[in-house]
C-alpha cells in the first residue's frame, strides 16, 4: 500500500510538473525507469496508480489531474453543486452524518435541488436534536449514509463542488467514499467562507452563513437544516461570485485561487521548486522584480524546497515571503559545509529581508575594558566579534569589575568563579530577583566565551575544499587571536561542522599531501585540525 501511495505522490508530481498533463508512455517511463513502454503496457501498468488516487485522471492517451478541465471553464458556464450536511457531531468516523441537502448553480442561476435523511445508525444527541429539530423517530427508515453519499454524486456528477466552511463538509464526504471506494472525492471544491474573506474584507466583519445570508439579503434563511442551508450558500455564492468578476476573476481555477486559504495558495506555488536535485546547494527566492527575499541552505535541495510548500507554517517573515514569491534560483554545491558558506556570503551580499540572522559585520561588537567597567564597543579587541548586543551587553555587566588576572583567564575559556559564588550567595539570602538577573548575565557570558572559544578553533585549524574557507583559515592563522567581525560567521559555522563532521566531512590533521591524496583517491572532504 504505501509503495503505491508513493508512487502516486511522483506521478503526481511529474503530471504537474508538466502543466497538468502527460502522455502515459513518458509516465510509465519515469516512474518505473523503463527505457520504452508502449501505449498499451504503459495504461495496464499505470492503472491500478490512477484508479487509487483522486488527484488523477485519464485524459485521452495522457494522465492528468483530475478536475483540471472543470478549473479551466468560464465562470458562467460552469456548473456548481452546493451542499450542506447535518451531522452527530464534528469528527467524522466517530459522528455521523443524518441530513444532506444539495442545490445546483447553472449559468448562475439556482436550479435543481438534492434532499435526503440520513440513517446515523446511532442515537441522536441532545444537542442536535435541539439545533436541528430533528429526532430519532424522523431518521427511521432512512438510507445508510452510503446509499445517501452515492446518490448525492450522482446528482452533483461532474461539477464544482461548493460548501460553507467546506473542510467540515467534504470530511464527512471523503470519509464516506473512502469507506465505500478506497479513494477521495477528485472535485475541485469552493468553500464560500474563504471566499467571502477575501471578498468582503473590510466591509463584512463575520463570514457565518446567518451574517452573509442578512448580509445579501437572500431569499432563504438558514436554519440548520440541510436543504434550507444549501439554498442560502447558493445564493450567496451567486453574490460572491459576481463580486469576482468584477476582480477580474473569469474561470473557475481564478475564483478557486481568490478563495485559497493560506496554505493552499502557497502549495500552488510548488512548481516552482520542480527540477531541484537532492544534492547540496542554495537556494534564493525571487519576487516578480527579481529582489531577493530569502537566502537559505540546504543537505537535499529537492526535500528542503519542498518543504515550505506543505501545510506547516514558517516564521511570518519566510511567509511573508513566500506570500510574494515568483521565482527561486538554487545552485549545487559540493556540501553542507560549502553550502553554509556560500549562504553566508548571499546573506551578506543581497541583504534578503526575510532572512532571520543577517551576515552583517557592522551588527557586530566587542567588548573592552574601561577603568573597573567593562563597555560594548564596535572597535575589535580579543573579546569578540560578539553577534548580540543584548548578549554582549549582559556579559559586560557581569565582567563589571574584573582584574586582568580573571579577564585572562577568560581568555582562555576558564569560567568566573567569584560570579558562580555571588549567585549561590544572592540564593541563600532569599534575593532571588537579583539572582535572576546575575543567572542571565552569566549565561550570556558562558555563551559569548563559548562562541569566541569556537573561533581560533576554527579559524587557525581548517583547510576546506572551497576556496573561501582555506583563505579564512590561513588569514586566521597568522593574523592571531583578533578576529575581523566578516569572517565570524563563517569560522563559527567551520567550527560547528568541525565538532561534529557529517558523513561527507573527515578530518584530519593539517597535512596538505595527505589531504589531497584521500581527495583524489576517494573525492571525499577533508578539514584539518593543527
Amino acid at each position: 500500500m504505501q509503495l503505491r501511495l508513493d508512487a502516486a505522490d511522483r506521478l503526481v508530481e511529474l503530471v504537474e510538473e508538466q502543466g497538468g498533463v502527460l502522455p502515459v508512455e513518458e509516465a510509465a517511463r519515469s516512474l518505473f525507469a523503463l527505457s520504452r513502454a508502449p501505449a498499451g503496457l504503459a495504461r495496464d501498468l499505470l492503472a491500478d496508480i490512477v484508479a487509487a488516487d483522486s488527484r488523477l485522471d485519464w485524459s485521452g492517451r495522457s494522465v492528468g489531474l483530475a478536475g483540471s478541465q472543470l478549473a479551466a471553464l468560464p465562470l458562467e458556464a460552469a456548473t456548481y453543486v452546493v451542499v450542506d450536511l447535518e451531522t452527530t457531531g464534528l469528527a467524522p468516523g466517530r459522528a455521523r452524518i443524518c441530513e444532506i441537502g444539495a442545490v445546483r448553480v447553472r449559468g448562475l442561476e439556482l436550479a435543481a435541488a438534492f434532499e435526503t435523511l440520513v440513517d446515523p445508525a446511532m442515537v441522536l444527541p441532545a444537542s442536535i436534536t435541539a439545533l436541528t429539530g430533528l429526532s430519532d423517530t424522523d431518521l427511521q427508515g432512512a438510507p445508510s449514509s452510503g446509499v445517501a453519499v452515492a446518490r448525492l454524486l450522482d446528482f452533483a456528477g461532474d461539477c464544482v463542488l461548493v460548501a460553507h466552511n467546506a473542510r467540515f463538509d467534504l470530511g464527512f464526504l471523503n470519509h464516506e467514499v473512502e469507506r465505500l471506494h478506497g479513494r477521495r472525492l477528485g472535485l475541485p471544491v469552493l468553500d464560500t467562507v474563504w471566499l467571502a474573506r477575501r471578498l468582503l474584507a473590510g466591509r463584512a466583519s463575520r463570514v457565518g452563513l446567518a451574517s452573509l445570508a442578512h448580509f445579501f439579503g437572500t431569499s432563504t434563511e438558514p436554519c440548520h437544516r440541510a436543504l434550507p442551508d444549501a439554498r442560502a450558500t447558493g445564493e450567496i455564492l451567486v453574490h460572491l461570485l459576481g463580486l469576482a468578476q468584477e476582480r477580474g476573476a473569469r474561470s473557475v481555477a481564478d475564483v478557486l485561487e481568490l478563495a485559497a486559504p493560506r496554505a493552499r495558495r502557497v502549495h500552488a506555488k510548488r512548481g516552482l521548486a520542480f527540477g531541484a536535485p537532492e544534492r547540496p546547494g542554495v537556494y534564493v527566492f525571487r519576487d516578480v522584480h527579481g529582489q531577493a527575499l530569502y537566502v537559505g541552505r540546504a543537505r537535499n535541495l529537492r526535500a528542503r524546497l519542498r518543504s515550505y510548500f506543505r501545510s506547516e507554517r514558517q516564521r511570518p517573515a519566510v511567509e511573508a515571503a513566500l506570500a510574494v514569491l515568483d521565482r527561486i534560483e538554487w545552485t549545487i554545491l559540493g556540501s553542507e559545509l560549502e553550502a553554509g558558506l556560500e549562504e553566508l556570503r548571499l546573506i551578506r551580499e543581497l541583504r534578503p529581508p526575510a532572512n532571520a540572522r543577517s551576515a552583517r559585520p557592522d551588527r557586530y561588537v566587542y567588548l573592552r575594558k574601561r577603568g573597573d567597567a567593562m563597555v560594548v564597543t564596535s572597535r575589535p579587541s580579543e573579546l569578540g566579534p560578539i553577534r548580540s548586543r543584548r548578549r554582549a551587553e549582559r556579559a559586560a555587566r557581569a565582567l563589571a569589575g574584573s582584574s586582568e588576572e580573571e579577564l585572562a583567564v577568560l581568555r582562555s575559556g576558564g569560567a568566573l568563579p567569584r560570579l558562580r559564588a555571588r549567585l549561590r550567595d544572592l540564593s541563600e539570602s532569599l534575593r532571588y530577583e537579583e539572582a535572576a538577573k546575575l543567572r542571565d548575565r552569566i549565561r550570556a557570558l558562558e555563551e559569548v566565551v563559548r562562541d569566541l572559544r569556537t573561533l581560533p578553533a576554527a579559524g587557525t585549524g581548517a583547510v576546506l575544499e572551497v576556496r573561501a574557507g582555506l583563505a579564512i583559515a590561513r588569514a586566521a592563522q597568522a593574523e592571531g587571536p583578533t578576529f575581523d567581525a566578516e569572517a565570524a560567521d563563517e569560522l563559527l559555522l567551520v567550527g560547528t561542522f568541525l565538532r561534529r563532521p557529517p558523513p561527507e566531512l573527515a578530518v584530519s590533521p593539517l597535512d596538505e599531501e595527505r589531504i589531497l591524496a584521500v581527495c583524489i583517491g576517494k573525492g571525499r572532504l577533508w578539514a584539518g585540525v593543527a
